[in-house]
This record gives C-alpha cells, structure tokens and sequence, in this order.
C-alpha cells in the first residue's frame, strides 16, 4: 500500500470552470431542463395512475419508467445546479457515494424496463391469444420486484468495495460521482474490481439488447404475415418502445465508453456534453414519445386539457 494512501472525507470535481459570466445563464438553462424533466414526467404518471382505461400492463410499465427518470433527474440535477453557481465544488464522501448509486441504478433499472416492455410487446403481437394468461398484473408485480431489488443488491456490492479502497487523492474530473473516476484513485491494484464491473457493464447492457433484437425481429416476421391495419397497429405501440431503447443504449454506451477513458486527457467540453447526455435525453425525450405516439395516452392529456380549458376559459 501507497504510504500517501488516505481516506478522504470529500470530493472535489475538477470540470468546473470559473465562468463567472456565464454561470446564471448555465443555470438557468439547466433549471428550465430539470423542469421540464419533472413536469412533462409528472403529465404521463398522473394520466396513467388517474386514467382506469389505462391501466394495463404496457402503460404501467410506462409509468415506471416515467418514475425512473424522477429518480434518476433527482440524484443528479440539484446537485449539479448547486454546483453551477458554487465557487468550490466539494462533495461530501457519504454524499458522493450516494449518488454513485443512485445514477447507477437509475441506468439499470432503465435498461431493465425497457427490456420487459419489449416482452410484453412481443407476447401481445405474436401470442395474443394468450396474453392476458402470460402478463398478468402479478407477473408484473414479481419483474418489477426483480427489476428493482437485483440492481440494488448488485450495485451495493460494488460501491462497498469502492468504499473501502485506500486513495491517493480526491480530485474527480467529472460533473458528478462516479464508481470508476473514484476506483482511479485508489493506491492498491484494482485490476480484479475493474474487470469483474467492466464484464457486469457489459453484460448489463448487451443482454437486454440481444433480447430486445430477438423479440422485435419476431414481431416483424409477425407483421409481414399480416394486414396493413395490424402492422400499422403494431408499428404505432412499437415504434415508441425502439426509439427509447436505442436512445438510452447509446446514452448508457457512451457514458461507459467516457467512464473508462483517461478523462484528465479527455477535452472537458467533451465530458461535459457525454456526460449530460444520458441524464437529459433520456428523461425528456421518453415523455415526448409515449406522450406524442401513443394515442390513448395522447387522447387522455388531450381530454384533460380540453375539460382545463372549458373551466378556465381565456
């Protein structure tokens, strides 16, 4: 061990510049993000939790992942705000660790949502028949059960590790925590941790994908056996799903890709665009698509809004 080995009780991200100028228009913009994150997510909770017609396992599953982009947002965003008008940039070690889980886990459970809703379209398109005997509202409860509680047990696991690592210093060239820019801190050999996580990431994000391929090639072998009117159907409940998925696998995939990197040799302006782009698009493009597409969705906010209007005229 490294006699300069500490364990410091915090965190100093690097990225910051002093853009005095410029740091209210920083802010700002970003506030008017995180706003929209919240209100356009809050629209699609609201409208499947008060809409009954909507509660079927496709817009639960929705909902969720509506929740999930909360969450996410919320494990990121006020901190990242504070920092944007902060001079320092100093983030406590409990608090580091905290949010090191939560974007982790967030990412995840992203993943795993969107691969359920995969399934589900796949049995609804190929097996109808027996849909409502294959998803019932209880097999739904138990994947979103595992959905939540295996990345928790995972990820637990790996920030104790991370934890008890003896570091040689506490500067991180990030806008946020992260489990390997504090693993590269570390004074002893990280070389079993490192694989074990890069072998996890990998694991985590081209299995969902493979099962992903693999249902949507057999709805398409569906459809191309069916009417117009079925793959127009088809196409409009599964178009949503694939734009979504790709969308965050590239998100996530670049994110791991910019993790893994030597970021002190990384252009800042670089890791600050990468670095944003999985926790903004995500969660504001997610309620744009199921909002804009999907017509009983659509048709709800529209009736919502029409009986807003008729009590509040202009």
């Amino acid at each position: 061990m490294n006699n300069n080995s500490v364990t410091p009780s915090f965190f100093q991200f690097t990225v910051f510049a002093d853009r005095s100028s410029l740091k209210y228009v920083f802010f700002s913009v970003c506030l008017l993000i995180y706003m929209t994150i919240i209100s356009a997510n809050v629209v699609i909770i609201l409208t499947v939790c008060l809409e009954k017609s909507l509660h079927q396992p496709m817009y639960i599953f929705i909902c969720c992942l509506s929740l999930n982009s909360l969450y996410g947002s919320a494990g990121f965003f006020p901190r990242f705000l504070m920092d944007i008008l902060s001079d320092t940039h100093f983030i406590s070690r409990p608090f580091c660790f905290t949010q090191i889980f939560v974007i982790n886990t967030y990412k995840t459970y992203d993943v795993n949502i969107l691969t359920i809703m995969a399934y589900d379209r796949f049995v609804a398109i190929c097996h109808p028949l027996h849909y409502h005997s294959k998803i019932t509202f209880r097999k739904v409860l138990y994947l979103l059960i595992f959905v939540v509680l295996y990345p928790v047990c995972i990820f637990s696991y790996f920030l104790y590790q991370s934890s008890t690592l003896p570091l040689c210093g506490y500067k991180l060239h990030r806008l946020f925590c992260t489990n390997w820019s504090i693993v590269q801190l570390s004074c002893v050999d990280t070389t079993l941790l490192i694989t074990v996580g890069q072998f996890l990431a990998v694991v985590s994000i081209f299995i969902p994908l493979s099962f992903v391929l693999y249902t949507y090639l057999h709805i398409l072998l569906v459809c191309r056996k069916s009417s117009p009117e079925f793959r127009g159907k088809a196409l409009q409940t599964c178009l949503p799903h694939i734009v979504t998925f790709v969308n965050f696998c590239i998100s996530v995939l670049i994110e791991v890709a910019l993790s893994h990197s030597k970021t002190n040799e990384t252009n800042t302006i670089a890791i600050v665009v990468l670095s944003l782009e999985f926790l903004i698009i995500p969660p504001t493009s997610n309620p744009l698509v199921y909002g804009l597409n999907l017509p009983q969705i659509r048709g709800v906010i529209s009736g919502f809004l029409g009986i807003h209007n008729v009590l509040c005229p202009t």
